[in-house]
């Protein structure tokens, strides 16, 4: 073991600590240098990761270890979350050894973006460096791929005028102040590309700071889902809708972002980056742009690893049972789900079916624990429940008591009580005897369930109504429940409807237009305020040409109703002769949405400055 190591600062590359030892033992050729910390005369230096850790840790002392000098002071935890399971090991394994296999398994060769191709520092680190340690050091932040800035303070890197491609491949290269540029001054103002890049900065930092054990690809993919639903961006098999999340990645970031950093994207291509990071196939995607998903979804590193992995709509089975009949109530023993889209709104349905013939539903996803508790409806209620009914009913409660106590409502419980007493025909009896004994079912039903009308005792007696409205057509109709006579409904003069609303649509357009707050004309405010909201529905306005044409034409867009309220604001301030300010005519549009409509409300602009000052 050597009697002396320069112990590596808070994220300083193990690279940039061998480099200060060479300097410090005051060895002249640095192969006497790699012969003392790793028994071989003939390593090459790795500015990245390194290799053979086994015979450094064995040589530097009982303070280090593989997996400690891996995690704090190479980039591997840059890497590493998004790195399979098997991968990892895999890794783990090299840079014990030669460290053959390393930067293939990273996809620092075929698939590294942004490649940099020398050292680099943040002179304000640099500065900070010399007054609390005395000397600089390689900071392994500075050396990612893909970022520019420096995390803490936030200044563009700057390359170190020796470049480690230049020299021997066997060199370590210790940073010289005397060769660093330590300018402070020549700080400017951020444009809006490089905000963007120092947050991806800090979130790269915050990547480092992760453990290499905690988090792999398998778990980062189902937390990728878990944010995926959450912006309807996943179907019910899971699938991404690629589509959809092309449109909304590229609207999230700066014009020519993506193509500067090497992230463009190719929506024909079924290799592109973006359709590989949210499918289940065997490659493995930069880190950067991973980064780039977690920014895109609205989370840092850190608010990300603590998302819940998904577990699909409604959680992991088994489920709970919810039949009040059954000896297991409540119990998680329902192991069959089948899922389903709702055909108006779009939410997944899930048909929940249990060992005791109970079939519940629930609508929309599980967000809280409760909800594993909730149903819509029910599909099947099974002999066990039916049994149960029977039961209670004849131990002399009312269907209101039985609902009650079973959790349903009393017309279910009706119903198949109602079941249970129809009446098999028996051949061998005449026709007076069925008709008589008929009639006092009927009569029976009826005196049970008074509200019932002539639909609701075919539907459940259904034999008997047939029965007797055949062969006892006269004792019939003087006995049950007289038809319903049918309402005239006047016809409408839809020329002339055509001409009020279309009137009183106009005016109600003017009026909202000059509203002091303004307000997104629809069909809904307009039917609302007029009082006619059915009447303008589609199934009706195709009868009114002329109002069909006018709601066409005046009704609104999210975006379109954006602009109008932006040029609102802009006439008022040119009126005053203000200046424009962004966050002025912005008012209430969100960032991502205004970035849509910028360009047209600048040309706006322009164009009204010009009509005031024509010279």
């Amino acid at each position: 073991m050597l009697p002396f190591f320069t112990t590596p600062y808070k994220d300083e590359l193990l690279y940039s600590s061998i480099a200060r030892y060479h300097f410090y033992i005051g060895n002249i050729d640095t192969k006497d240098t790699l012969e003392e910390l790793f028994n071989s005369r003939s390593v090459t230096s790795s500015i990245e990761i390194g290799s053979n850790f086994s015979a450094l840790v064995q040589n530097i002392g009982e303070n280090y270890s593989v997996e400690n000098l891996l995690a704090d002071h190479t980039i591997y935890p840059y890497y590493s979350p998004f790195l399979s399971k098997k991968r990892q090991l895999e890794i783990i394994n090299d840079v014990k050894g030669k460290g053959s296999g390393i930067y293939p398994r990273l996809g620092m060769i075929a698939g590294g973006i942004c490649r940099k191709s020398g050292l680099y520092y943040c002179s304000q680190c640099v500065t900070e460096d010399i007054e609390k340690y005395g000397e600089p050091f390689i900071h392994r932040e500075h050396q990612l791929q893909g970022i520019e800035y420096c995390a803490h303070h936030e200044l563009k890197l700057k390359k170190y005028i020796k470049n480690p491609r230049l020299v021997s491949n066997c060199e370590y290269i210790r940073f010289d102040k005397r060769k660093m540029d330590m300018d402070l001054t020549s700080k400017t103002k951020h444009d809006e590309i490089a905000i963007l890049q120092i947050k991806l900065a800090k979130m790269a930092y915050q990547l480092l700071q992760i453990s290499i054990n905690n988090f792999s690809r398998e778990c980062i993919k189902l937390r990728y889902r878990t944010l995926f639903r959450e912006h309807n961006l996943l179907t019910l098999r899971n699938t991404v809708r690629l589509k959809k999340l092309y449109k909304a990645f590229e609207l999230k970031f700066p014009k020519g972002f993506l193509d500067k950093y090497e992230c463009s994207l190719d929506i024909n291509d079924s290799y592109n980056w973006l359709r590989i990071i949210t499918r289940d196939v065997n490659r493995h995607v930069h880190p950067f742009r991973h980064i780039l998903m977690i920014y895109f979804l609205n989370h840092d590193i850190e608010s990300f690893f603590l998302v819940t992995p998904d577990q699909g709509p409604y959680g992991l089975g088994p489920w709970p049972c919810l039949n009040k009949a059954s000896i297991h109530y409540m119990q998680n023993v329902v192991n069959e789900l089948r899922i389903k889209r709702d055909y108006y709104s779009k939410n997944p349905v899930g048909e929940f079916s249990c060992s005791c013939g109970y079939v519940y539903v629930r609508k929309g996803t599980d967000k809280m624990n409760d909800d594993r508790y909730r149903k819509n409806s029910v599909k099947e209620y099974g002999e066990i429940w039916r049994t149960k009914v029977k039961n209670l009913h004849k131990k002399g409660l009312s269907a209101r008591k039985i609902a009650e106590l079973l959790d349903e409502s009393p017309a279910t419980v009706r119903k198949y009580l109602l079941k249970g007493k129809k009446t098999k025909v028996n051949v061998s009896e005449t026709q007076e005897t069925l008709i008589e004994r008929y009639r006092m079912e009927l009569l029976e039903v009826m005196r049970q369930f008074p509200n019932y009308n002539r639909t609701d005792l075919l539907t459940e007696f259904r034999k008997v109504y047939r029965f007797l409205s055949k062969y006892d057509k006269e004792w019939f109709n003087a006995n049950v429940p007289a038809k319903k006579k049918m309402v005239q409904v006047k016809s409408v003069d839809w020329n002339k409807r055509d001409e009020e609303y279309y009137e009183k649509i106009k005016k109600l357009y003017d009026e909202l237009l000059v509203l002091d707050k303004p307000v997104r004309i629809t069909r809904s405010i307009i039917g609302k305020k007029l009082d006619i909201f059915r009447g303008i529905q589609k199934d009706r306005v195709s009868k009114m040409p002329n109002t069909e044409k006018l709601l066409n034409k005046i009704t609104e867009s999210v975006q379109e109703f954006q602009i109008r309220r932006c040029k609102k604001i802009i006439d008022l301030l040119l009126r005053d002769g203000n200046p424009i300010y962004i966050s002025q005519i912005k008012g209430g549009t969100r960032w991502e949405h205004f970035k849509e409509i910028r360009v047209e409300l600048e040309d706006y602009i322009n164009s009204k400055q010009s009509n005031n000052n024509p010279s």
